[in-house]
């Protein structure tokens, strides 16, 4: 498994510069990734803000361009959520409880059936956090969620209803955030 989750990595990391980039705000995002050798498209992109205040710059890559939250979480393709950090007011301990809030929203109140996953992931954020740091979050059908930090991988967290929960944090009908869910499915 960790070959196989190097290898993706790797892939991961030659995302290809040969097309355009897209721009939010500060955050340059590129057009496409590959993963598991498929090309992923930059679906749609936004603002994470609170308090009238920017966090960070949300982005979803899917196989084909949707409008369609359900799809994407349910579907049987690789997804990315990447999360680029555009505030010092993020720290380790902010986005470990705002994790934690997004999945108790996720669950409607019920992480029972996804706490052992929860607990493995917000490893991912135990590290100090400053602006420009980058969170890849790599949603695979029967393997879980890969995660990395500016391009180095932290974890693999397995099960189907974590991957889900994962992904309906931004995109599910209770989202932490409406108007990123609309930016990141181009709404």
């Amino acid at each position: 498994m960790i070959k196989k989750s190097l290898g993706l990595a790797l892939v991961l990391l030659c995302s290809s510069s040969a097309f355009a980039d897209t721009q939010i705000g500060d955050v340059t995002l590129p057009d496409t990734l590959t993963v598991q050798e498929q090309h992923l498209q930059l679906n749609g992109a936004g603002v994470r803000s609170k308090f009238f205040m920017d966090l960070y710059v949300g982005s979803l890559f899917t196989l084909t361009q949707t409008d369609n939250a359900k799809m994407v979480i349910n579907g049987q393709t690789p997804v990315v959520i990447q999360l680029n950090i555009t505030s010092d007011m993020i720290t380790s301990e902010k986005m470990t409880d705002a994790m934690n809030d997004g999945f108790q929203l996720a669950t409607h109140g019920d992480t029972s059936a996804i706490d052992s996953g929860i607990s493995a992931f917000i490893a991912t954020f135990a590290e100090p956090i400053k602006t420009g740091d980058k969170f890849t979050l790599v949603s695979i059908v029967g393997q879980g969620v890969i995660s990395y930090k500016n391009d180095k991988q932290l974890s693999v967290t397995k099960g189907e209803d974590f991957r889900k929960a994962l992904l309906a944090i931004w995109l599910g009908e209770d989202p932490t955030d409406d108007d990123l869910k609309e930016a990141m499915l181009d709404l």
